[in-house]
Formats: structure tokens, sequence, C-alpha cells
């Protein structure tokens, strides 16, 4: 994706640049992506259309933006999550379990819209299945690493670690999305995250 944002804006328009940001997040985490409109961004930055304009062609660029941005973040936090954890087995699903929650909450408008926007646009969707490949990825390494050690005999490493990157975004979007993330106990709903994981994989028959 090429950065759509249009030249290099000065330091006022850093500040509207910024302003239109903030109100795009605020207006995407309490409505959602797809019912978001450039007038609702406006009205909550107090903006004219011009000022938006200026800077993104469409809410879409707006977010085409953001999604490069969030890719390098997700994939930094993912890899100290994993390197930071202990030996054991669940001390490393809690931190890669907290890594996805606190990345998916501090980044809530990337996650919400480009979840939203894969649904009918192919580029986003690439980016979506980007994102979740990587996690996919790491998950399935565990899984196999796990089944050497005689856990979760005979399951699909790949499908299992699908699964589990399934039910965290869609675990993650049901609590946080829609105007919902102030009301949430962050860490019931990691442990939650953390216990399904560890018993999906960790297990003997």
């Amino acid at each position: 994706m090429a950065d759509p944002v249009k030249g290099r804006p000065t330091r006022r328009g850093r500040e509207t640049l910024e302003a239109i940001d903030a109100a795009a997040r605020k207006v995407i985490a309490e409505k959602g992506f797809l019912k978001m409109r450039v007038a609702d961004i406006l009205a909550e930055a107090g903006r004219s259309p011009a000022s938006f304009y200026n800077y993104y062609d469409s809410k879409e660029a707006l977010l085409e933006r953001w999604a490069r941005r969030f890719q390098d973040e997700a994939r930094t936090r993912a890899q100290a999550g994993r390197q930071v954890a202990g030996r054991e087995p669940r001390e490393r699903v809690a931190a890669s379990a907290r890594a996805h929650w606190e990345t998916y909450r501090e980044w809530l408008a990337e996650m919400v819209g480009v979840f939203q926007l894969a649904m009918v646009n192919d580029d986003f969707a690439q980016v979506w299945d980007e994102l979740c490949a990587e996690a996919i990825a790491g998950i399935t390494e565990e899984v196999t690493r796990a089944q050497q050690r005689g856990y979760c005999p005979g399951v699909d490493p790949h499908l299992t670690a699908t699964a589990i990157v399934g039910m965290m975004n869609m675990f993650s979007y049901e609590k946080l999305a829609n105007g919902r993330a102030a009301d949430v106990d962050d860490e019931a709903c990691i442990a939650t995250l953390t216990e399904i994981w560890y018993r999906a994989v960790y297990w003997r028959p």
C-alpha cells in the first residue's frame, strides 16, 4: 500500500492531521468503521471538509495509512512477547495472550477498521490475512513443539493455531469494539484467553 497522506504537512498541518486521526479513532471505537462517515469525523474533530480532503481521499485512505503502521507494531509486540516469556508453557502462552490483547486494545481503531473492511475490500482482506498469518505461524510452531513432548497428539497444528487466532480476534472484537472497551476487565479477559489457549494445546490423553 502506498502512503495516502498527500505531501509533507506543515506544523499546523500535522496538528490538523492529528486531530482528524484522533477523531476518527473515537468514532470507529464507538460506531465501527463501516458505519463511520467522513462527516462524523469532521463533526468530532471540529474541522471543515477541506481539512480532511487535504490529507485523505477517503476514510479508506485514512485506514490504509494506519494499517501499515499497525502491522509493524503488531509484529514487534508478538516477537517481544515470545522472547521475554519464561520457559514454562503457561508463561509463554500468558505472555503471548497479553501481547495480543494489549495490542488489540491500543490499536482498536486499526483492528476494527481492517477487520470490517476486509469483508468488502480485497486489499484490506490481504492485510488482515497477513496479520493473522504471522500469529498462526508462531502458534503452529508452538503446537508442533508441544506434540514432540507428548501434548495434544493427533491434532493438526496449523488448524489448531488458526482456531486459536480466530478465537482471540473475535473475543477481543466482541469485548472491545462498538464502545464497550471502557467497561472491560482487562486482566480477566487476558486470563480467559490464556486458559483457553493453554488447555487447547497442553493436554495429554
